[in-house]
C-alpha cells in the first residue's frame, strides 16, 4: 500500500519542533549555594524559600546490608 497523505519535511519538522531536550531549570540555595530543582526544597538542607521544612537529620535512612550474594 501506498501511504496517501504523505508529511511532506516541513510538515514533519514542524512537528518535531517542540521534542528538542531542554536544560534542567536550578535555583540556587541563598544561604548554602547548593543547586536544587525549582519549587523542590534543598535536599542537602531541608530549607525552601527561606524556612526549614524537613529536618533532614531525623530523615536520613540507615543503609542495610543486602542478603543477596553478588553477581560475579
Amino acid at each position: 500500500m501506498v501511504n496517501r497523505m504523505r508529511a511532506t519535511r516541513a510538515h514533519r519538522d514542524n512537528r518535531r519542533s517542540h521534542h528538542a531536550l531542554e536544560e534542567v531549570r536550578v535555583s540556587k540555595d541563598t544561604k548554602t549555594g547548593v543547586t536544587h530543582l525549582r519549587h523542590h526544597l534543598c535536599m542537602e538542607t531541608g530549607m525552601y524559600r527561606g524556612r526549614k521544612v524537613i529536618d533532614m537529620t531525623a530523615t536520613a535512612l540507615p543503609v542495610k546490608a543486602s542478603s543477596k550474594p553478588a553477581k560475579k
